[in-house]
């Protein structure tokens, strides 16, 4: 057994170092590029190990000058004894493990964003991507030379990804992973709930280091809904239009709680709305709010559901209204 466990690890890192040298000649071919792309999703094993054997292929090319220099002032010197060579190839093995574990503690510099409540925001990444922003977001940007990474903290945001298999793009929320390396999806990260919907391409929604649960891929019209810590997670149809219509102002539901569309809400504007009646919260709603001026969306999501709106200190309560019909 424990043979046979070495050989599958050995002939992955074969694998992974043969993907590397493909991805760097940059020119796979569309059949090529699906191949990777299931070899890669295939196993979380398989990704580790492309992701290592391309942080040693990226250390050796940035050493590779030096190494060359090296190599030509050895055989520009007199010829040394056998100890002194064991001795140099010592010294040149420790510097070359250096090299190789020196990346991986040197951080890319990190950049932060922050929307206020209500308002929208696009960041143009420098590899390419773009990052629309909803209102009071916050999340931090990471590009490294080996991955490109993004926490998000709190919020929802559209990621539209440039596509390079040597850089996969991961985003952080909770404890969860979503994992690209081109792409369009929309995540939403608000009170330890999650969701991920998918409107182009194919991601990869896994556990974050040291939590359990396992991996799910989302392709094009797929909605993945999380809670952190939670052992289920459910995976539904959504049409990806609607998911993004946030972007020009417009909130679509389809059969969605009550509570989701307040979360949502809380996020457009400064004064804080809640519902005191769990029922009420769980409520389905379908229909579009065109968000506007707050008082005019609460006057028309009761047309959609049958609640009124009371002042209460500094925030509103929505509760049932026994006079509306269901």
């Amino acid at each position: 057994m424990s043979n046979a466990w070495r050989y599958g690890d050995d002939a992955r890192r074969e694998d992974a170092a043969a993907w590397v040298v493909r991805v760097e000649a940059g020119d796979l071919s569309d059949a090529e590029a699906v191949a990777f792309d299931a070899w890669l999703s295939a196993t979380p094993g398989n990704a580790r190990a492309f992701d290592d054997a391309l942080a040693v292929s990226h250390a050796y090319a940035a050493a590779g000058e030096e190494v060359a220099r090296n190599l030509s002032e050895r055989r520009a010197r007199p010829a040394v004894g056998r100890r002194a060579f064991v001795g140099f190839g010592a010294v040149a093995a420790a510097a070359a493990l250096a090299v190789v574990i020196a990346p991986q503690f040197s951080q890319p510099e990190s950049d932060s964003y922050v929307t206020a409540k209500g308002q929208r925001r696009t960041v143009q990444l420098a590899d390419g991507s773009t990052i629309d922003l909803n209102g009071g977001t916050r999340l931090t940007v990471r590009l490294g030379s080996d991955s490109r990474h993004v926490s998000l903290a709190e919020g929802q945001a559209v990621f539209d990804v440039a596509h390079d298999v040597r850089r996969p793009f991961l985003v952080d929320a909770g404890d969860r992973t979503v994992r690209v390396v081109g792409t369009q999806f929309d995540v939403r990260r608000l009170g330890g709930k999650l969701s991920v919907t998918v409107a182009r391409g194919a991601v990869e929604v896994r556990p974050a280091d040291g939590a359990a649960g396992k991996a799910y891929r989302l392709h094009p019209g797929q909605r993945l809904e999380h809670v952190d810590g939670a052992a289920v997670t459910r995976i539904a149809a959504a049409e990806p239009a609607e998911v993004l219509g946030w972007r020009s102002g417009r909130l679509v539901y389809r059969q969605q709680p009550l509570s989701e569309v307040v979360d949502d809400l809380n996020q457009q504007f400064a004064t804080p709305i809640r519902i005191e009646d769990p029922e009420l919260a769980a409520m389905p709603i379908s229909g579009v709010l065109v968000l506007d001026d707050q008082a005019a969306v609460i006057r028309r999501l009761a047309l959609l559901v049958p609640i009124t709106a009371v002042r209460s200190g500094p925030g509103v309560v929505l509760r049932r209204n026994p006079a509306a019909g269901r």
